[in-house]
């Protein structure tokens, strides 16, 4: 089981959750070659181990959370508010 720990909600069942897909990927200017638009619209990693990830809390807050999470083994590291960036040390 899954557990993602909300910062307003507070511990909770994947299941509450919807995947939002990659925190990393950043949106191309409105003015950027149609090939970076294709990029941003369709091409995505398959990363293996430590990944950034988008969360939204369908069925609690409603609120998106920026997952940090092994790919390997699901651990989750760290939750945080969407807007907020992971600062690595």
């Amino acid at each position: 089981m899954l557990i993602i720990r909300c910062p307003w909600c507070g511990d909770r069942d994947h299941t509450e959750f919807n995947y939002g897909g990659d925190a990393r990927v950043v949106r191309p200017a409105p003015d950027a070659p149609l090939a970076d638009w294709v990029d941003y619209v369709y091409m995505r990693d398959n990363p293996r181990g430590a990944h950034e990830e988008y969360w939204h809390h369908v069925q609690g807050c409603r609120q998106w959370l920026r997952v940090g999470r092994d790919t390997m083994t699901h651990t989750i590291f760290r939750v945080l508010p969407a807007a907020t960036r992971f600062v690595e040390r």
